[in-house]
C-alpha cells in the first residue's frame, strides 16, 4: 500500500476494495502504509459499544425521567468501520463537520442513517451537500440569510419530496473564532427562514458553548433558551415545538439539565480525534 493513489473504481475493483474502502472511511486518497496501520490499530483498540452504551446511560440519568434527548454521534475523522459499530448497537443519527467526508461516507453507510451537518458550511459547498447525501436529515449550521437561501435554493433544486429540517446556530458565548448569529439576531433570521424559505423547515436553534470542562457552565444553555423564546415569538409557534442542539462530550449532561433536546457526542464514543498533519 505503500504510496498508492486510490482512484474511483467500478464494478468489481470497486467491490473488492470495499473492505478496505470503509475502513479507511473515504473512496480516494492518498494511501500510506504507517497512515493506514494506525487508523486500523485505533479502530480496532476504541470500545464504541461499551461507550456508546456508557454515553446512554449518563444522558438517562441526567434527564432524571425527562424524555430523553436525540444523541448524535459525531465521526468526524473516525473511519466507518467505528460508525457502523455504532449502526449495529441502534444508533442511528450521526453529525458530521467537513461535506467531503460527509459526501464519502454517506454512500458507504445504510439508507436509514439520519445525518446532521454540524459544521460551518460555505455557500459555494450547498450543492455538494445536498447532492452528496440524499438523506440529509438536518443542517445544523444555519448563521446566515445569504447561507439560509443558498441551502433552500439547492434542496428544492434536488426535488428530495420533502422539506430539509434546519437550526439557527447561535453565537451564545461571543467568541470571535465561532461560527454563529448573534443571539439579539436569531429571531430575524428565523423568520426570514419560515417565511421565504419553503425548502426548509425551522426545526430549533444550536450552538456550541465556551469550553468548559467542568461540565458546570449553564451561561451559553441560558441564552440559547431565551433566543429560542424570541425565535418562537417571531414565528408565532410554541417555544416547547423548537428544538435546542446543545451539549458535546465535555458538558452533555449539564445541557440536558438545562431542556436540551439534541446532544452532539464524538470523542467520548469514538475515541479522541486524529488529524492527518
Amino acid at each position: 500500500l505503500l504510496g498508492v493513489v486510490w482512484r474511483p473504481f467500478v464494478g468489481r475493483q470497486r467491490m473488492a476494495l470495499r473492505p478496505l474502502q470503509r475502513v479507511l472511511g473515504c473512496s480516494r486518497l492518498w494511501v500510506h502504509t504507517r497512515a493506514y496501520r494506525q487508523m486500523a490499530e485505533g479502530a480496532a483498540e476504541v470500545d464504541v459499544v461499551g461507550n456508546l452504551k456508557a454515553v446512554q446511560d449518563r444522558m438517562v440519568a441526567a434527564a432524571a425521567g425527562a424524555p430523553l434527548p436525540r444523541l448524535v454521534a459525531v465521526s468526524k475523522t473516525k473511519p466507518v468501520e467505528l460508525l457502523q459499530a455504532a449502526y449495529d448497537c441502534g444508533q442511528r443519527y450521526f453529525g458530521e463537520n467537513y461535506v467531503q467526508e460527509l459526501v464519502e461516507k454517506a454512500p458507504l453507510m445504510p439508507d436509514d442513517v439520519h445525518w446532521h451537518f454540524i459544521g460551518h458550511l460555505q455557500s459555494n459547498k450547498a450543492n455538494q451537500l445536498v447532492k452528496g447525501c440524499p438523506n440529509l436529515h438536518c443542517m445544523e449550521t444555519i448563521d446566515t440569510i445569504k447561507l439560509a437561501n443558498t441551502v433552500n435554493r439547492a434542496w428544492e433544486a434536488a426535488e428530495r419530496g420533502r422539506r430539509l429540517r434546519v437550526m439557527v446556530q447561535v453565537n451564545t458565548s461571543g467568541e470571535e473564532s465561532k461560527s454563529g448569529c448573534a443571539p439579539g439576531d436569531a429571531a430575524e433570521l428565523a423568520s426570514h427562514i419560515a417565511q421565504n424559505c419553503p425548502g426548509l423547515e425551522f426545526a430549533g436553534l444550536m450552538t456550541i458553548g465556551m469550553p468548559d470542562y467542568s461540565g458546570c457552565r449553564a451561561e451559553d444553555f441560558l441564552t440559547l433558551k431565551s433566543a429560542r423564546d424570541q425565535c418562537a415569538e417571531a414565528v408565532g409557534v410554541d417555544p416547547a415545538t423548537l428544538e435546542l442542539s446543545m451539549g458535546m462530550s465535555s458538558d452533555f449532561e449539564a445541557a440536558i439539565q438545562n431542556g436540551s433536546s439534541s446532544v452532539r457526542v464524538g470523542s467520548t464514543i469514538f475515541g479522541a480525534r486524529v488529524y492527518n498533519k
